[in-house]
């Protein structure tokens, strides 16, 4: 099959190396020369275990190409994936302008049956209005050509995204088409050869599963960051609590650790929309609107506990072990880090900093405002306390006689509850962690 995928964002790459890898002809289309140039090159612009390989491989092959101009292509394609960013307004809501923008292209290029659907996370209705857009340019055309549109949302983990792709748990498809439908049973049939996991549903609902989703997930998160902060004050120990918890198999273990709130291109941006999407309709989702003011007041936890240990942070180093918002990405948007890091610079803190991949999207971010470092040893040299942000797997077993040698001062703040705090207070460390007094 012929594919476009519009954007070439994270979910877009992802989405047509991963089709072109079972076989189908792929062009992705950004209006981003600069990026085109490099994906040609064979650079790719994200981090993302496996993906470099993979796109490779297919480019290799020929089943994987780029261009800047979806006219290019659109008269040899049967479906056009439309993965364009939809970022938050300043109202919460989410900005439309992109996904329009390949809906009335969609409408002014097409001369035969072609099926539209949006990859992108867009708010519930937005398929009516990308069909009406569609029906403006045929119009304006003065010509009638067959399409549907689909709603197709995605639910890939950075970090295990080719995974998530490749083998999926369910893949959810809205259509009002019975042709549609039979297109995109054959376009993920390759990844589901023994056990067909494609859910069929309304536009509708579709597009309401993927906000609902991240909303859920995200307020496991919160949940149990509120239960952290109680336990911290009477004394009860949220790890304990979590396994308690996490063993009624109506609950189960998954998000239910508590750390220093969660980050990235999806949560936050959709609980916000869809808090957003009911105020719209006249109602107030006030559970969701919670979990949004818990996480961004978790954010400041590792902070508060710095501030609380070092007393006034001015003048003193701090060693920031993490910078993405998870681990196995580059992915820095809405970091905890980010947050701890600009508020100690805030306060007069000198901030040394750490991550596996993320190291050069904070030069981006931050330019020379805080000293990068090789590694996490280097990282800790002279500094009055170390804060883990992000629990990559290096950090896990640390040598922490070398680290207590490297250190000025003696406090760790744990922000993602990876350590123990036995260990480190044997070896003279303060140490302090989320959810425990």
């Amino acid at each position: 099959m012929n594919i476009a995928i519009v954007g070439t964002g994270y979910v877009g790459l992802v989405t047509g190396t991963c089709f072109a890898e079972v076989g189908n002809h792929v062009t992705c289309v950004d209006v981003d020369t600069a990026k085109i140039d490099r994906l040609r090159r064979g650079e790719i612009p994200i981090y993302e275990p496996g993906l470099e390989e993979l796109a490779h491989r297919n480019m290799g092959y020929g089943r994987l190409k780029f261009t800047t101009n979806l006219a290019d292509v659109i008269d040899d394609v049967d479906v056009v994936f439309s993965a364009v960013g939809t970022p938050p307004d300043d109202d919460g809501s989410a900005d439309l302008r992109y996904v329009m923008d390949v809906a009335r292209q969609f409408g002014r290029l097409i001369k035969r049956y072609t099926i539209l659907v949006t990859k992108s996370t867009v708010p519930v209705g937005t398929a009516y209005k990308v069909k009406a857009a569609i029906y403006e340019e045929l119009a304006a055309r003065g010509v009638e050509v067959p399409f549907d549109v689909a709603s197709n949302p995605e639910f890939l983990k950075e970090g295990a995204a080719i995974k998530d792709f490749m083998s999926p748990d369910r893949v959810v498809v809205g259509t009002d088409s019975d042709r549609a439908r039979t297109v995109m049973e054959h376009l993920y049939k390759p990844f589901m050869i023994q056990n067909m996991r494609v859910i069929f549903m309304d536009i509708p609902s579709a597009e309401m599963t993927k906000y609902a989703a991240n909303a859920m997930l995200a307020t496991r998160i919160s949940f149990m960051n509120d239960i952290a902060n109680l336990c911290e004050a009477v004394g009860a120990d949220v790890d304990k609590v979590r396994q308690g918890i996490g063993s009624d198999p109506r609950i189960g273990q998954k998000f239910l650790y508590a750390g220093c709130g969660y980050g990235g291109s999806c949560f936050p941006k959709d609980v916000k929309a869809l808090a957003h999407t009911a105020v719209e309709h006249g109602l107030r989702l006030e559970v969701i609107e919670a979990v949004e003011r818990v996480n961004a007041r978790q954010k400041h936890v590792v902070y508060q506990k710095l501030a609380r240990y070092l007393g006034d942070v001015k003048g003193k180093t701090v060693a920031i072990l993490g910078l993405s918002f998870k681990p196995e990405t580059d992915d820095m948007r809405e970091s905890p880090a980010l947050v701890v890091v600009e508020k100690l610079l805030a306060q007069g803190a000198v901030v040394r900093v750490f991550d596996p991949v993320a190291m050069d999207e904070c030069r981006r971010r931050l330019g020379d405002k805080v000293t990068y470092c090789h590694d996490l040893y280097d990282c800790a040299d002279g500094a009055d306390a170390v804060a883990l942000m992000t629990e990559w797997r290096q950090f896990r077993m640390p040598n922490w006689n070398v680290i207590r040698k490297a250190m000025r001062g003696n406090v760790v703040v744990d922000g993602r509850n990876i350590w123990s705090r036995d260990e480190l207070q044997s070896l003279g460390f303060t140490y302090t962690r989320i959810g425990q007094r």
